[in-house]
């Protein structure tokens, strides 16, 4: 393959995808002096070790920044993006988030590009134990390549697992409110995954506030309602004050009750 047509279809892309791909003679050593010949003459960017980005037409590589996401893919082509990063490829992400995050087999150390933090985090143990880790992850197109992520079910629960990670709970909350549909079915395998007695109880406090919307019927409530806390337990662990849920037995921040279905406000 010539190297324009590699560098049309692969906006962002690692030295082994560019070696299998262009197979020039001399094998990998070739590859990358084809590739350094392309960093001088502007037509792409380093972007991390090993990981190039294809500059744009008429852009100093000075001023071109890649995008994150395809970066973090290409550093670990069987990541899962997760928390506001699912939300953003979901495209439902409430407000911009400078933190790329992806779940990967083999954790590294956080990389830093253009004022955003990639963040490789590991598997959920609990999900790891049950070869669950794909559970709830769907695939999503983004400047012409699929990359696998959690779907709307998982990143909900898993926002509320770790909020810091989606943003905060306000974030969150009106972040995933914007979902088209939400697979109850889903929702609860995922659940019963984690099998954590407060993920039952801010999941179930999220559907009443949008029962309408996901078309959420009372029994699914009252089943959810089954695995709440035995006591009042706070959604955030390092926050005092608040408001309880009853039927939860969730303490919520003050930022959360105001927020619902339209007629609800």
């Amino acid at each position: 393959m010539k190297s324009a047509e590699f560098f049309a279809t692969h906006p962002v892309f690692s030295l082994d995808e560019a070696a299998k791909a262009l197979a020039p003679k001399g094998g990998r050593s070739g590859t990358v002096e084809r590739l350094k010949y392309h960093l001088k003459t502007g037509t792409l960017k380093l972007a991390a070790r090993g990981v190039y980005a294809v500059v744009p037409p008429g852009v100093s590589t000075d001023r071109f920044q890649p995008d994150p996401v395809l970066v973090a893919s290409a550093v670990r082509p069987q990541g899962v993006f997760s928390h506001h990063s699912a939300l953003e490829l979901l495209g439902t992400a409430h407000s911009v988030w400078h933190q790329c995050t992806l779940y990967v087999d083999q954790r590294r150390r956080p990389l830093r590009l253009n004022g955003t933090t990639i963040r490789f985090l590991e598997h959920p143990s609990l999900l790891r134990a049950t070869a669950s880790e794909q559970l709830g992850t769907l695939r999503v197109e983004r400047q012409g390549k699929l990359l696998r992520t959690t779907g709307p079910e998982r990143t909900l629960v898993d926002g509320f697992r770790r909020p810091g990670l989606a943003g905060g709970l306000e974030e969150l909350v009106r972040s995933a409110s914007g979902y088209s549909t939400l697979n109850l079915d889903l929702l609860e395998k995922v659940l019963q995954g984690y099998a954590t007695a407060n993920l039952w109880a801010a999941v179930g406090w999220f559907l009443e506030r949008f029962q309408q919307t996901f078309y959420v019927t009372e029994n699914v409530l009252d089943r959810m309602a089954q695995h709440r806390p035995h006591s009042p337990q706070y959604l955030e662990r390092d926050r005092r004050g608040g408001a309880l849920a009853a039927r939860w037995n969730l303490i919520l921040p003050e930022a959360l009750v105001s927020l619902g279905e339209p007629d609800e406000r």
